[in-house]
């Protein structure tokens, strides 16, 4: 389930293109909810661990991915919490759809542009869970 957290802990990867840079596994990149996520976020195509075909950028490496798309790869490939608001309003999709696949923290700063639909997803501070974003919203923002 997704949880969400308003601002960051010391546990909250906020250096998200270096630590993809440094840290992502070819492996990551043959995962077909990843391809889509950068074919999605990205408008570009994996064609092999070492190549991504960028329509703006011609052929990159996969260091050269937005950080959006690298925190999202992050959050679907380890545990860590990762800081959302390096993405941009294109990600919350994907984060909604990897939090169906496994337990995700994000930590938020910005009002992030969910889908207007309603979605359960746990305070990650509190605990406490909530169907509504702009109900968390209005929480910590009164």
């Amino acid at each position: 389930m997704l949880s969400i957290r308003w601002g960051t802990t010391e546990d909250t990867v906020e250096l998200v293109e270096s630590v993809f840079d440094n840290n992502y596994e070819e492996e990551w990149l043959d995962d077909p909810l990843v391809k889509e996520m950068v074919l999605d976020v990205d408008k570009s195509e994996i064609l092999s661990p070492y190549c991504i075909q960028s329509p703006v950028l011609g052929q990159i490496p996969p260091t050269g991915l937005s950080g959006g798309v690298k925190a999202l790869i992050m959050a679907l490939k380890t545990d860590w919490e990762i800081w959302a608001t390096a993405c941009g309003d294109n990600c919350a999709k994907w984060f909604l759809e990897i939090g169906k696949r496994k337990d995700l923290t994000i930590s938020i700063e910005h009002y992030f542009r969910f889908p207007e639909t309603e979605f359960d997803f746990i305070d990650a501070a509190t605990g406490d869970l909530y169907h509504n974003y702009m109900d968390f919203i209005v929480k910590y923002h009164r």
